[in-house]
């Protein structure tokens, strides 16, 4: 099993960079960030410096979306990265929540997302590709290499997941759900007619090193929250209790009021309130060293390939070091 890090680009920059540097020397191998231009700096800056000052980390956005940025420039960008450190960037991709939302816009819809995904993989690996109607080719790569992974949870999305990524993210740690998730994606895979054990998949979430569990839940609640706007989108388009998307996803945004994009991704957000306790453990890594190693176990057998940290609490340099001292060898070995 691979590790990520995942880190919002807040200044200093520097900060950033530092703290990647540190995950690669704890056994990370991917270093992430969210990608919303108007609540955190501008991350493909910043993922130059990063770059520069590790030798092996693979680094990307959770997630970037086809609508902030042209798809000639998304696809030139991770190119120039490419070119200049040796293919070490991923692009991870979505419908667009607070990026698209903050700037007073909605998400994609998913059929410009899977066009999307194949125009920017082409464009970056020097292929020929249709942009709104016309034929481009960027014509000074040569040997450009860009995985595409996509975010995803419903079942329209998780089926285009499995048509047209070459890795599915999912934004939360709950094995039931994983091993859900995970089947529909491979199976829409396999229906496309791909190997659906090709595919990476990436679970993502919070995970806090600590034998005070009830303080570790209140600084990963926040996480519940977000993760509750992509529910409450699937609540609006299936209905409550829908048998296309199961209810230990759904159910426990009931008491949901609205939510302030000034907190995403924070601890102490009080737009998240109503997140129980069950929904922190089950949807996050919390707890001892022994307690990580085996739900990450768990999720390992389920076919998790990458287990990447959200790490926007109060012990990030703990829970990195925690992390490459005990669990990472124990998943590596």
């Amino acid at each position: 099993m691979d590790f990520g890090l995942v880190l919002q680009t807040d200044p200093p920059a520097s900060q950033v960079v530092g703290l990647m540097r540190r995950a690669e020397r704890n056994g990370f191998r991917y270093g992430w960030t969210f990608d919303s231009a108007v609540l955190w700096q501008e991350p493909f800056v910043i993922y130059s410096q990063i770059l520069a000052h590790t030798t092996k980390l693979h680094v990307g956005p959770m997630v970037t979306n086809p609508g902030t940025r042209t798809w000639e420039v998304t696809a030139s960008t991770f190119a120039t990265l490419n070119d200049m450190y040796g293919n070490r960037t991923v692009c991870g991709i979505g419908r667009g929540d607070s990026a698209m939302r903050v700037a007073g816009r909605r998400p994609n819809t998913l059929a410009r997302l899977g066009e999307a995904i194949d125009v920017i993989r082409d464009l970056a690996e020097g292929r020929e590709a249709q942009v709104d109607g016309n034929a481009i080719r960027i014509p000074w790569i040569t040997d450009g290499k860009l995985p595409v992974w996509m975010a995803a949870y419903g079942p329209k999305a998780l089926a285009l997941a499995g048509q047209k990524a070459d890795g599915f993210i999912l934004q939360l740690a709950d094995p039931f759900l994983t091993e859900w998730m995970v089947k529909a994606v491979r199976q829409a895979a396999a229906d496309a007619g791909r190997d659906p054990d090709a595919l990476t998949i990436c679970v993502a979430a919070p995970a806090y090193v600590g034998d005070d569990l009830a303080h570790a839940r209140d600084q990963c609640r926040w996480f519940g929250g977000m993760v509750g706007n992509h529910v409450a989108d699937l609540v609006e388009k299936y209905g409550e209790h829908s048998s296309m998307v199961p209810d230990e996803l759904t159910a426990y945004i009931k008491d949901r009021h609205g939510y302030d994009y000034s907190h995403h991704g924070r601890a102490g957000n009080p737009d998240t309130e109503f997140v129980p306790d069950e929904i922190v453990d089950r949807f996050c890594l919390l707890g001892p060293p022994e307690a990580h190693i085996e739900k990450l176990r768990h999720l390992k057998s389920l076919g998790v390939d990458q287990f990447a940290v959200y790490n926007m609490h109060d012990n990030r340099e703990g829970t990195i070091d925690a992390y490459g001292a005990e669990i990472i060898p124990a998943l590596t070995a």
